[in-house]
């Protein structure tokens, strides 16, 4: 959908593709095709069967809950909220979780990058845009932002969700 707008605007301009082209972030491509390789080989190494036996074992128990919801929050911003995703729906798939635990899991890849610079993809694209405009926004002020408003907006939607 977004070539054809992008192939759209650029035919009702009349302009050339190579001013789309310019404006991209090439360095992201390989990050993205790395985090899709990182979670293939976690599948095929067994490591999504073995968390999937653990979230079974843990069961479905609200504290259960809770944590698996704070552990992919803050997961999300050691690998990224993509693959964290990506690896926890294969997961939650194979261990037939109940829907509680998947809610707990989505706040958690939703509201988790916000702690951290390397959380989110979306993140990094924000972030590469506003350093070309010349703005710098250090990794140290994010995180300290992030300290402050992410836990509480986490503790809260879990705690919400659960009750």
């Amino acid at each position: 959908m977004g070539f054809l707008t992008a192939l759209a605007v650029l035919v009702s301009q009349r302009t050339s593709p190579w001013t789309i082209a310019k404006g991209i972030s090439w360095s992201i491509l390989p990050l993205v095709a790395g985090l899709f390789v990182l979670v293939e080989g976690l599948n095929r190494t067994g490591v999504v069967a073995l968390l999937a036996h653990a979230i079974q074992s843990a069961g479905s128990s609200l504290p259960a809950t809770a944590v698996v919801g704070g552990v992919i929050a803050f997961g999300s911003n050691v690998i990224n909220n993509l693959p964290a995703g990506l690896i926890a729906r294969s997961v939650l798939q194979a261990a037939h979780a109940a829907h509680p635990l998947i809610d707990s899991v989505l706040i958690g890849v939703d509201l988790g990058p916000n702690l951290s610079v390397t959380g989110s993809l979306a993140t990094i694209l924000w972030l590469s845009a506003i350093r070309h405009e010349g703005e710098d926004v250090s990794f140290g002020r994010f995180l300290r932002t992030g300290l402050v408003v992410m836990p509480p907006a986490l503790i809260l939607a879990l705690a919400i969700r659960l009750i």
